[in-house]
Order: C-alpha cells, then structure tokens, then sequence
C-alpha cells in the first residue's frame, strides 16, 4: 500500500534537521520548564516530555499523566516551542489533543501491538496532529509499516518513523541494536516518509549520543529526537542516556548534515550498511566459534574424534542449497563454510589437546 503523505511542517533547527529534545518523563513543573528554557535559549524549537511513562516492570515512576499535560501547556504558552509526548491508548490521545499537544509519538511497545494501533488509529480519525512511530521493540519492518499504514488509513497523513534501535538478549556495546539495514529500507520502500533517528534509546549512554547522530545524519535521515534534562544524573528514569541542553546543542553544532538528495543513494551510504552488515557477521561467527568450543570441550570428555565426517557434509549440502535459495553461488557457499569449518576444527583441537 502507498502512503497518503503530506510534509510535516516542523520547524527546523538550520534549515534541514529537525529536532525534538527533552526529559525522559515530565517528573515535576519546575523540572519541564527549566528544560524547556534552556532548550530554547539554544535554539531548540520542539519539546518533548513523557507523560505517561508505564515501565518494564512495576513499581518505578509511571508519570503524572494529565496533570503534566498542563505543563506541556505552559512550555507552549511561555517558550513557543512546540510540544510532543507518547500516547499508547485512546484515552491518551483524547487528553494529548484536549490540551493542544502539537505532536504525538507512538512508543515501540505499542507499535509491535496491532490491535493497539489500531485502537489507536480509530481515536485518531478525523484529527489534524502529526504522528511519529517508533520502530517495534523487534526487527520487524512488516511490522513497522504495518503500523504506519494504520494510521494513515485514519486520515492521518502528517506522519513520520523513529528508529530507535531494537532489543537483543545478548547486546553489549548498545541498549537496542541500531541495526541501519532496516530503516535503510523503510526509507527505499517509503522513499517521502520522514524519519527520525532516536539515538538516547538506541545508545543507552551519553557517550554514545553523538556518534549516532552523525551516523544518522550520514544515511540522510531527517531529523532526532534526543533526551534531554536540565539535571540528567537526578533523572527518575533513563538517566544513564539524557544529555544537558548545553551538551546537546554542543553536539547539534558539530554534526555534519550531507545533502539529503544525494546522501541516501551514495557510496557513503552504502559502505555503511556493509560496515554493519560485517559487524553484525562477526558477531554471529563468534558466538558460532563459542558453541563449537562448548562441542569441543563434551567431545573431550566423551572421548570422541573431533572429525564427525557425516556432519560436515550435512552443513555443506544443507547451506549450499540455502544459499543457491538467496541468489549466491554453490562454490562461494562451499568455500565460505569450509573456511569456518576448518577454524572450527582448530579451535577444538586446542580444546581437546590441553
């Protein structure tokens, strides 16, 4: 299905990136406006603040929820920024529009719920408010256009995509994998959809907040939404990832913003999904090397021969077939696994020698 799609009509930070910052969640009236002040004293012409903020588990701050919405209010009133947060239920919705919130997002949670957004997309029908929609907490871009369709089939054609990276059991160097491939092709299938890139909850850490907006800048997506608090260590949520307005709108002046007409279809932008792509490969083949190991070391303790002939030439059919299926050839696939097959090999030979 084509999306019905119009422009946003947000203001940008300097002609070409748009920008939405603000705190995790709205945790008390002096807190929202303090933020909302320094963001607009360094050019920040968009707010955003949770106001219903259900967590992971019970128990943990959940947000004010409507009373916060008059916050929003006077940030409007007083800055003249505009003013964003997370709906996840019609009710939300209903209270986000009552009290003129000018953009509403749809958190990832919720976007990997049909029935959700859907419910949602019903609450929405005949309301003139732009929607963002975060990417679902798994790799599913089916899913993700999906949800975009939905609320475009409300009438909803102010509409854009986060990407905010997606969970992995086993991830070490980010919160959520930011895994580029997958926006990469959202943007190839929706080529005027406009995307954000959320690098606070795909990083998780300050340190790693400019890095990835550079990179998102770099494959021509065309704005952030950032966490940003006035005081990011006393945070009652996710205060590991929010910034200082200071430190954002330090970071904001050294990106570097690439043509967007040209960045998508460039080398540049190639060479990075391959970057990815290679990581992503070297991940798998270590974790595949561990499992060897793990074979090595109950082959040692069973008294058996490394060399189990019959299974080696199962892998070699078996993949061989599977990548003829993906459009490779046989002798390519052939060589790649004897590759992997002989390190395999070495390492538990070490095992069972020692």
């Amino acid at each position: 299905m084509a999306l019905s799609l119009c422009p946003l009509n947000l203001p940008c930070d300097d002609e070409r990136l748009m920008v939405i910052a603000g705190p995790c969640s709205a945790e008390s009236e002096e807190q929202v406006l303090t933020t909302a002040r320094q963001l607009a004293d360094k050019g920040c012409h968009m707010f955003r603040a949770g106001v219903w903020k259900p967590r992971t588990k019970p128990g943990g701050f959940e947000g004010h929820g409507e009373p916060a919405l008059a916050w929003l209010q006077k940030v409007k009133q007083e800055t003249g920024m505009l003013v964003s947060t997370e709906v996840a239920t019609p009710e939300h919705v209903e209270l986000a529009i009552k009290y003129g919130v000018d953009l509403l997002w749809i958190g990832a949670r919720t976007t990997a719920n049909p029935f959700a957004v859907q419910a949602l997309a019903d609450s929405l029908e005949g309301v003139d408010v732009p929607v963002l929609i975060k990417n679902p907490v798994n790799p599913d871009l089916e899913l993700w256009i999906g949800a975009l369709e939905r609320i475009n089939r409300a009438g909803i054609t102010r509409l854009g995509a986060i990407h905010r990276g997606f969970s992995s059991i086993d991830n070490k160097m980010y919160r959520n994998l930011p895994m580029w491939q997958i926006p990469i092709e959202l943007r190839r299938r929706i080529p005027n959809l406009p995307i954000f890139c959320d690098p606070s909850h795909i990083g998780g850490r300050r340190d790693l907040i400019a890095p990835l907006c550079q990179q998102a800048m770099d494959l021509g997506l065309d704005g952030l939404i950032v966490e940003s608090h006035c005081n990011p260590d006393e945070a009652w949520s996710d205060a590991k990832q929010q910034l200082t307005p200071e430190v954002l709108d330090y970071i904001i002046g050294l990106l570097v913003i690439r043509d967007g007409k040209v960045t998508t279809e460039s080398i540049t932008a190639l060479r990075k999904q391959i970057d990815e792509l290679d990581d992503n490969l070297l991940e798998l083949l270590s974790k595949r090397m561990r499992v060897c190991r793990e074979i090595g070391q109950y082959k040692k303790e069973h008294n058996m021969t490394v060399l189990q002939t019959s299974r080696y030439s199962e892998i070699l059919d078996k993949r061989g077939v599977q990548g003829s299926l993906c459009g490779m050839d046989g002798d390519f696939i052939k060589a790649v696994f004897e590759a992997i097959h002989e390190e395999s090999v070495r390492q538990q030979m070490e095992i069972i020698n020692k």
